[in-house]
Order: structure tokens, then sequence, then C-alpha cells
């Protein structure tokens, strides 16, 4: 389940292209961590991007 709770990015898909050109699969995984944060005074654990602990958009318990 890499997906976060405060802007929704999850994983994207794309092609796997080796240097001989053969295309196969991937998918690139959001960098989400399992954290505690304050939610109406409240403390609760969610699964939130670094980018949003980072920009401050969440604020930690």
């Amino acid at each position: 389940m890499a997906k976060c709770a405060i802007c929704s990015k999850a994983a994207h898909f794309g092609n796997s292209v080796s240097h001989s050109h053969r295309v196969s699969n991937r998918m690139w995984k959001a960098n989400v961590k399992s954290v505690k944060v304050k939610v109406n005074g409240a403390a609760k654990k969610m699964y939130v991007c670094t980018s949003c602990l980072k920009s401050g958009r969440v604020e930690r318990a």
C-alpha cells in the first residue's frame, strides 16, 4: 500500500528498457512512511509520503 494519505501519491507504471531495447513492465513506488500525525489534536497513524513530511503539510505527533 504505497499511497500517501495526504496528497494521494501512489505507484506509477511504465517500461524498463534494456540496452538491446527489450521492454518489460516495471513500477515506481512512492516513498511512503508510516508516521504518527496530529489530526484534530489527536495522534493518528497514517502513511505519508516524504515530500509531504518535508514540506510541512503534516505535523508529527
